[in-house]
């Protein structure tokens, strides 16, 4: 049970929510205290648990279908375990959620709240957002920087357009790779009935949707705060990993796995050198 619960929070994912709400708190802040430790403890472990786990459980056709599922790009979990991976999402997250609420402000409870309903919404039923096409990837996103909204909300950052416009980059980023990640299952998804913003438009026209969202999040980073505009360079890896899959067809488009499993391995490398941009700009602030 413990690996399977394990199999479905993603580990090598669990950095991806955790690090944006450590850095817009901790950068708006200037200190390291309790509730920025327990905000990166919940976005880290549970958060990841509840948003894979739900998936996992909803999407359990599909992925039986699926050649890539049991490791890094997810588990397989085995139909006993579906109500007890509910069951420690929820319990997980509830006495994280709790203490966020005491310490928090209105704002920040209704931030929290609906980063927590996409969360649960992306997969489970009634709304399954993750079968409306492009509604997918907007939501996929969202899980990705609400974090660093709520990070920025609960700690009293002050809003600037060179921040909002940050976030937007955070933002298109994040809908340019569930694109991306959701060609390599057009066919999984297909033969389960499963619709996806790749299933709609099929694998080719959503890899050059992929390729224009991360060049607009370039072009977005260019006009944040410096250091910021050098982040608009990180957006050349990822359009050098998409870019040999742009002919890709829905009969090929397995291929795109092997784009995939360098976008993890890639996410690594940026975010070792946003650290550094965070860095200086914390320096000279």
């Amino acid at each position: 049970m413990i690996r399977q619960l394990l199999l479905a929070s993603r580990p090598v994912s669990w950095i991806n929510t955790a690090y944006p709400f450590a850095a817009a708190s901790l950068l708006t802040t200037g200190r390291i205290d309790a509730t920025l430790v327990v905000g990166t403890l919940f976005f880290l472990v549970p958060y990841n648990l509840a948003m894979y786990g739900i998936n996992d459980v909803f999407d359990y056709e599909s992925d039986l279908r699926n050649p890539r599922k049991g490791g890094a790009h997810g588990a397989v979990l085995d139909r006993r375990f579906h109500r007890v991976t509910l069951w420690a999402a929820a319990l997980s997250c509830l006495p994280f959620v709790v203490f966020l609420a005491i310490v928090g402000s209105p704002a920040s409870w209704v931030v929290l709240a609906v980063s927590l309903f996409f969360v649960v919404f992306y997969s489970a039923p009634p709304l399954r957002l993750k079968e409306r096409p492009v509604a997918d990837s907007m939501t996929s996103s969202i899980h990705f920087f609400s974090p660093a909204v709520y990070g920025l909300v609960l700690a009293g950052a002050t809003w600037t357009p060179p921040l909002v416009l940050l976030l937007v980059g955070f933002g298109l980023w994040g809908i340019a790779s569930h694109a991306f990640g959701a060609v390599q299952d057009v066919v999984a998804d297909r033969e389960a009935g499963i619709a996806s913003i790749a299933t709609a438009f099929g694998a080719r026209a959503t890899v050059w949707f992929a390729l224009v969202a991360y060049a607009l999040a370039g072009c977005a980073m260019l006009a944040v705060s410096w250091p910021g505009p050098l982040a608009a360079l990180l957006a050349f890896p990822y359009l050098a990993t998409v870019w040999p899959f742009r002919a890709v067809t829905d009969a090929t488009a397995s291929a795109a796995t092997r784009g995939w499993d360098r976008f993890l391995w890639l996410n690594q490398f940026t975010g070792f050198a946003v650290t550094l941009l965070l860095i200086w700009y914390a320096l000279i602030r």
